[in-house]
């Protein structure tokens, strides 16, 4: 089994979610025989998340490269970022990553599994920088999936309850109905037939049980994947 290594803290719940589901499937998986050797960067996230903000993407991509070199010097040859607005500057990182296999990409797992439910029409929720950027994108665009996003209102509304709810690890039963009603509009309104949980932290929030259309959840997507290549 390969080395796993994790660039985390952006932000602390879902880098949670990941340690413990790796941890948990690949004993069950392996019929409680092995468990992952698995090392985590955790990063500043006040300090990626400043970067973001600022467009100071080349600090970002440094500072993220850093992180993945420290797991290369561990042994890690599967190496994923846990957040997906971290991935505006994957490009740059994967030039810079030197694993015997490729950075593992959040949006390339996501879309390869949108595409085989046949969906044409796909939105998206996320941070305001995933909704707003192509780095979620330019997958589905490629595959001939369009992508919709909620109103300028709709998208500001989900960032800061991102911000300042999921990240935090408070769950909100009112923000629930919040997105849901978003969800609902943006079916009515671009006809899409799926949504994509482009944050991390989101699956905190929505589900298969309580999302109206088939939701894509990044981490259980993301997760499936990682393990795929380390077993």
């Amino acid at each position: 089994m390969k080395k796993i290594g994790l660039v985390g803290g952006t932000g602390p719940e879902s880098t949670l979610m990941y340690y413990k589901e790796l941890n948990s499937r690949i004993d069950t998986l392996s019929g409680e025989k092995a468990m992952p050797e698995l090392c985590i960067e955790s990063v500043d996230f006040r300090r990626a998340w400043k970067y973001v903000c600022n467009k100071e993407y080349n600090k970002l991509a440094q500072y993220l490269s850093e992180k993945i070199q420290n797991l290369q010097k561990t042994g890690c040859t599967v190496i994923s970022l846990t957040a997906v607005t971290m991935h505006i500057v994957f490009d740059e990182l994967a030039k810079v990553c030197n694993t015997e296999l490729p950075l593992v990409s959040i949006p390339k797992a996501i879309c390869e599994q949108v595409a085989s439910r046949n969906i044409k029409k796909i939105g998206l929720l996320g941070t305001i920088f995933t909704m707003e950027q192509d780095y979620m994108k330019k997958d589905f665009q490629e595959a001939g999936i369009k992508v919709f996003v909620p109103e300028k209102s709709e998208r500001e509304l989900i960032a800061k309850r991102i911000y300042e709810e999921l990240e935090k690890g408070i769950v909100k039963e009112s923000t629930l109905t919040e997105f849901v009603e978003i969800i609902n509009k943006m079916v009515e309104r671009d006809g899409i037939e799926g949504i994509i949980l482009g944050c991390t932290e989101l699956p905190l929030l929505l589900n298969s049980k309580n999302c109206p259309i088939p939701c894509f959840d990044s981490v259980e997507i993301h997760i499936k994947k990682i393990i795929e290549l380390a077993m």
